[in-house]
């Protein structure tokens, strides 16, 4: 057995898993993490980068620069030119990002899920009625993006993105073994809510949510980067135009968007939970 698969079998453990992401100083470490990742040292970035690919499937032959000055550039690169084509149909709302399909499906008036059996209200995770009540009865999709994936996501449609909100919060992983074991994850974590609407009028919503080792989400259209720093004002009033396939902004590390659009949307051929998906695929399509 490989060390990587012997490193694999360990952390697939569950109990184990949780306690090693979760029963930890998650903010001091989230913190800490965003400090060292960003340190410009090559004997750091180097060791930082081997250790990453030892825990994971790290892949960075697709990457539009081939060597980094940090852990942090690493993180956020940029991918070489056409490799992430958007789907070109105008009723199709394409995948925003790299990811695999989590829980997803109609939400039950207010009520959708992280896993079965596991609900969480549209309330509880916009913090807002007026908006809850244009996604009611409508759809969600949940995306999860791994630490090794491409960071960055993209305008998923010609769109008006009107307002966003951050949501301060917690910074629990957001892996399957913590969706099932603690209640209402995603309203808990902290959160963007980016309210938009497509250029034929229906609203569609996406709810970057941070994670453990990730609790900044850089926003170009806000020209910021949202974390627990944050002060002030955590609504942002915007009047900006965005293309389908136009970057937003990126994660720093790996985290989770969740899409919510209207009811007379559906889902794509082979879209199903635990498929892996890349920004520019086909996501959902309106009747």
């Amino acid at each position: 057995m490989t060390v990587k698969a012997l490193i694999a079998s360990f952390t697939q453990q569950e109990d184990l898993n949780f306690l090693l992401t979760n029963r930890i100083p998650r903010a001091a470490l989230t913190r800490f993490m965003g400090w060292f990742s960003k340190i410009e040292n090559p004997i750091v970035r180097d060791f930082s980068i081997a250790l990453w690919k030892l825990f994971s499937d790290l892949d960075l032959s697709e990457a539009r620069k081939t060597h980094f000055s940090s852990l942090h550039d690493c993180f956020t690169r940029e991918l070489k030119p056409g490799l992430r084509p958007f789907d070109p149909d105008p009723a199709i709302v394409a995948s925003p990002s790299d990811g695999i399909v989590g829980a997803h499906g109609k939400i039950a008036d207010t009520e959708l899920f992280q896993v079965k059996g596991a609900p969480y209200s549209l309330l509880d995770l916009l913090g807002d009625s007026a908006l809850v009540d244009q996604h009611r009865n409508g759809s969600f999709v949940t995306l999860r993006l791994t630490s090794s994936m491409y960071h960055r996501f993209h305008a998923p449609y010609d769109a008006h993105i009107e307002r966003v909100t951050l949501i301060h919060g917690d910074v629990w992983n957001v892996n399957p073994i913590a969706l099932k074991r603690v209640e209402r994850l995603f309203c808990k974590n902290e959160r963007a809510v980016i309210r938009t609407h497509l250029a034929t009028g229906e609203p569609v919503t996406l709810v970057p949510v941070a994670a453990i080792l990730v609790a900044s989400i850089r926003l170009h259209f806000l020209d910021m980067v949202l974390n627990e720093q944050t002060r002030g004002p955590v609504n942002f009033p915007c009047d900006v135009n965005v293309t389908k396939g136009e970057e937003l902004g990126w994660f720093e590390h790996g985290s989770t968007i969740i899409i919510l659009a209207p009811g007379d949307f559906t889902f794509c051929d082979g879209i199903a939970e635990g498929t892996r998906i890349r920004a520019g695929q086909a996501l959902l399509k309106r009747n």
